[in-house]
């Protein structure tokens, strides 16, 4: 070591979906467990490490360019070392090294708990042809991560809690499997003692976090594992909000939906990326889902709770995709009326299944699908921001502003992907729960006040 460890600062780059914002989380506190001092001025630390991501083309776009950031401060001098960490790293191993001179370590998703030694090892004299920058996409462990004591990059009033890793669905199209491997869910007991954890720590609202949360268990031999879990959850004290992300369409059954009807601190709120609605589709891209299906699915919910708020992931310009195909998805989304939608073009990233389908469709094809989709989501999330006006809801406070303006979300609004409640005369604190009244809207936040 050419330096003691709390002499050392480490800035952290931390990019991707939740389910890596926790792996950045747990690398946060290792770090400044092991007594290196964290520091915010990524443009000038003596180690950068960026945890990246490699699920879509812009998302890889991203990482390169950021971990390209960072090695050019290294070349003034600002940064010493550039260490790369996460997904990308994951997908490309030893290839980052190739396609980006002056990369310290390359860490493999099995080594994240170990990034306190990388980081050490970096200012020895080991050269980077070493294990630590050899990290390859396989094989994987098959644990499952313990992510606690972690170092929150949320505010402190709400987290995401990774109930399993990787996944075993093969849909065409997605890298995940290849990447972090085949799903293992976290034992019960540990989910619980981070539920626990989170909570004693302040945290009041948890979003539950898988690629398939609704797979829960089934590598345990747990029955209705999902809901089963959700119950236990549920008794934590001090919780008030528990959210559902990535809920897999085809994993919703009777007894989840009668477990989030039950509940008072389950939000009727899902995240349920359906991709599209095509049987053709679905089929090409390895779904089990079918368009009657997933509107006798979203009758149900709303038949079973009426405030409940829906949002969904869709994807055009998939292999094949005809006009008339394209059309029967419009036609859903203006049927299905979602409360929030996502939607991005097909990526023919390789090693999928899909990259490699017959009929590509054009970029300009997709995009024009696209925007085409999307202001007809636009007008739906506006109208009903309207409908909303004049009544109560209950919001958590995210932020106050210098000059008092509050930012906060009701049930309805997952943090991070949806849209705010912007508070008007607002006297409560980040993580205090409020009564307010809707009085307009601005694009798709509502404007509320304090009641």
């Amino acid at each position: 070591m050419t330096k003691r460890r709390q002499e050392i600062t480490v800035g952290f780059i931390s990019l991707g979906c939740p389910k890596n914002s926790v792996d950045s989380e747990r690398m946060l506190a290792e770090i400044a467990q092991a007594g290196f001092t964290i520091t915010a001025e990524t443009d000038n630390a003596d180690v950068v490490v960026i945890n990246t991501c490699g699920f879509i083309a812009p998302a890889k776009a991203e990482s390169l360019e950021a971990i390209r950031d960072a090695v050019d401060y290294k070349l003034s001098g600002a940064v010493k070392k550039v260490v790369v960490a996460g997904c990308l790293s994951q997908r490309l191993g030893p290839e980052l090294l190739d396609q980006i001179d002056g990369i310290d370590a390359v860490v493999g998703l099995n080594q994240r708990d170990n990034i306190s030694e990388i980081i050490e090892k970096t200012f020895s004299s080991q050269p980077c042809a070493s294990p630590l920058c050899q990290a390859k996409a396989g094989p994987r462990s098959d644990r499952i991560p313990d992510d606690r004591a972690r170092l929150l990059i949320t505010p402190g009033h709400w987290a995401y809690l990774r109930i399993s890793e990787g996944c075993d669905r093969r849909c065409s199209f997605c890298t995940i499997p290849a990447i972090r491997g085949r799903f293992r869910s976290k034992p019960p007991e540990l989910v619980l003692a981070e539920a626990a954890e989170l909570v004693s720590a302040g945290v009041v609202e948890l979003n539950l976090i898988a690629q398939d949360t609704t797979y829960y268990g089934r590598d345990l031999q747990i029955k209705n594992g999902l809901s089963a879990l959700v119950g236990e959850i549920d008794a934590t004290a001090g919780l008030e909000w528990i959210r559902l992300m990535y809920v897999y369409p085809a994993g919703i059954d009777d007894r989840l939906i009668e477990t989030i009807a039950g509940s008072e601190r389950v939000v009727r709120y899902l995240d349920i990326p359906i991709q599209h609605v095509s049987d053709d589709i679905l089929k090409s891209m390895r779904r089990p889902d079918t368009d009657d299906g997933l509107r006798r699915l979203i009758d149900d919910l709303r038949r079973a709770m009426p405030d409940i708020v829906l949002r969904t992931t869709l994807m055009v310009g998939f292999p094949g995709e005809t006009d008339r195909q394209f059309a029967e998805l419009l036609d859903f989304v203006r049927w299905a009326q979602f409360d929030a939608l996502g939607c991005f073009p097909f990526y023919p990233e390789s090693g999928t299944a899909a990259a490699d389908m017959p009929a590509q469709v054009p970029d300009e094809v997709k995009q024009q699908r696209l925007d085409e989709l999307m202001l007809t989501q636009q007008q739906i999330a506006f109208a009903k921001n309207q409908s909303r006006i004049g009544g109560k809801l209950t919001c958590l406070v995210d932020s106050v502003d210098n000059d008092g303006l509050c930012r906060g979300r009701f049930y309805g609004q997952a943090p991070d992907i949806d849209s705010l409640c912007i508070i008007e005369n607002c006297s409560a604190q980040p993580g205090q729960f409020i009564d307010a009244k809707v009085v307009g809207s601005q694009d798709y936040d509502l404007l509320v006040e304090q009641i």
